[in-house]
């Protein structure tokens, strides 16, 4: 499948300067930033520095080096943060792709959510 990229969205924005961040932590290939409207305590975007749409898209054709960083980042947050579970008491991650699953930015990019009681995500049927 073939994705389009929207560099005028608001992470591509924040990527090339023109937007603030409250960083959290910045590597070669990923950056992580508080989220300005946060659902927890804890709650920390994490994004790769390349273009990529959805998390499928981002399996599908990121490198090695970005996949891996990618991932050591998101280790390290929750190191950061205490809240790995043998650590703290867990966290929640997020990651909305397309309309259904209700994608606002068009970016590939993880919510950490921590630091209190989350509740189910889904109803039971």
């Amino acid at each position: 499948m073939a994705y389009t990229y929207d560099d005028q969205n608001i992470f591509a924005k924040i990527l090339r300067g023109e937007i603030p961040n409250r960083t959290v932590i910045e590597t070669e290939h990923t950056l992580a930033f508080d989220d300005i409207a946060p659902q927890a305590p804890h709650h920390v975007l994490v994004i790769p520095k390349g273009f990529y749409v959805t998390a499928d898209h981002f399996a599908a054709e990121a490198s090695e080096a970005e996949i891996v960083d990618f991932w050591r980042t998101f280790g390290s947050i929750c190191a950061d943060l205490g809240v790995s579970p043998d650590a703290g008491d867990g966290y929640r991650i997020i990651a909305n792709s397309g309309r259904h699953g209700v994608q606002d930015v068009p970016h590939f990019h993880l919510h950490i959510l921590a630091g209190r009681p989350l509740g189910r995500m889904l109803k039971d049927d």
